[in-house]
């Protein structure tokens, strides 16, 4: 069942309207203890990731409503039907982007505004994914003792968790990893590589994930905790069977879902397997199943808006689907982050908004 948060403290509920891009209002009572947010778990998360969004306005960006009126994010965001956040989490990150006091601030800001959160935890310096689990720069020293990686990962969660308690915010959601297809804090707790399965990685895999779990649920035990991976169209009930079977903990499933970038399928081909992938994974492991990232291609912003409306439309119909997340819309104009001009990296080319700031026609998905 779709799990509601409930706060019990009287709050005052601030909208944003009105602030400066970071601007907080004042969550505290007399004596300086942070009061809860109270926001309710919506029934259907229309959610978008916006994890930039800090290094964005630091470096000048605006963001503006349809009628072209500057406003933050959180206004604009709302205006298009967004009713939940999802912010990742790193370890000691470049720039302190997505570290726990950037992560922190843009929380209030999403529960002032009052939307429900999703924290991504990704236990590395920068992005998990699979293509790369890299181990943090502060646990390396660990990175081939079980035990003491299990304290490093509890510690790290139970951290980030613990100060967004203090700051009155309470996630609906908690993802122990990202995209770990192939696990993650490579290698030890890899499942795979060149060579085929790799002994003890699912074991040592699990052993931490649930510590994730446990951490999560010792700070927040409402919050929904899932394990999350790449290729919602993909036949993924293999990993979940394997995953469950080593006593791996979950209360719901989180997918990746990207229809345009599949080279040998069209994106209605791709949509239509993902809808039947989910229907199926939530029907034989009976729990919520939750569309963490989606993103397609502002280039064909028609066409495109087609696609992910009739996604949209598909999973409606799928009860126990509870949400999509649209994974950074808020880029434009060529926008990218420092890291990425140190990596020799291209801008991220699935953003949602105009080159203007204002969000395209692809944000009235969610409306």
């Amino acid at each position: 069942m779709h799990k509601i948060t409930t706060l019990i403290a009287a709050v005052l509920l601030l909208a944003g309207c009105g602030k400066s891009p970071g601007e907080s209002g004042d969550n505290t009572q007399d004596g300086g203890q942070e009061l809860p947010l109270a926001v309710v778990t919506p029934a259907f998360a229309k959610g978008a990731d916006i994890s930039w969004v800090s290094e964005m306005e630091k470096s000048g960006k605006v963001f503006l409503k349809l009628d072209g009126t500057p406003a933050d994010i959180f206004v604009v965001l709302k205006d298009c039907g967004i009713n939940s956040i999802r912010l990742r989490v790193w370890v000691a990150p470049s720039g302190g982007w997505s570290g726990k006091d950037d992560v922190c601030a843009l929380a209030v800001r999403a529960a002032e505004a009052g939307m429900a959160l999703m924290i991504d935890f990704h236990y590395s310096d920068f992005f998990a994914d699979p293509s790369r689990q890299t181990f943090p720069k502060d646990w390396e020293a660990d990175k081939s003792d079980l035990e003491k990686t299990a304290a490093h990962l509890r510690t790290h969660t139970t951290e980030v968790l613990t100060a967004l308690k203090e700051k009155g915010v309470s996630p609906a959601w908690v993802q122990i990893g990202n995209e770990t297809r192939n696990g993650f804090l490579w290698p030890l707790a890899q499942l795979w590589n060149n060579s085929g399965d790799i002994s003890g990685g699912w074991s040592r895999f699990v052993r931490l994930f649930n510590e994730g779990y446990s951490a999560a649920k010792a700070v927040f035990p409402t919050a929904v905790v899932m394990p999350h991976i790449n290729n919602a169209w993909d036949d993924n009930s293999w990993w979940f069977k394997e995953f469950k079977t080593r006593g791996g903990l979950f209360d719901a499933i989180a997918l990746s879902h990207y229809p345009q970038t599949e080279s040998k399928l069209t994106p209605e081909q791709v949509n239509s397997s993902a809808l039947t992938r989910i229907a199926a994974l939530a029907a034989t492991y009976g729990v919520p199943v939750y569309v963490a990232e989606v993103g397609v291609k502002p280039a064909t912003e028609s066409a495109s808006a087609a696609v992910l409306q009739a996604f949209m439309d598909g999973v409606r119909n799928i009860p126990a689907c509870k949400g999509v997340f649209y994974w950074e819309p808020e880029v434009y104009g060529g926008w990218k982050p420092a890291v990425y001009s140190t990596l020799g990296w291209g801008s991220y080319d699935m953003g949602a908004f105009r080159s203007d700031g204002r969000p395209s026609s692809i944000m009235n998905v969610f409306k």
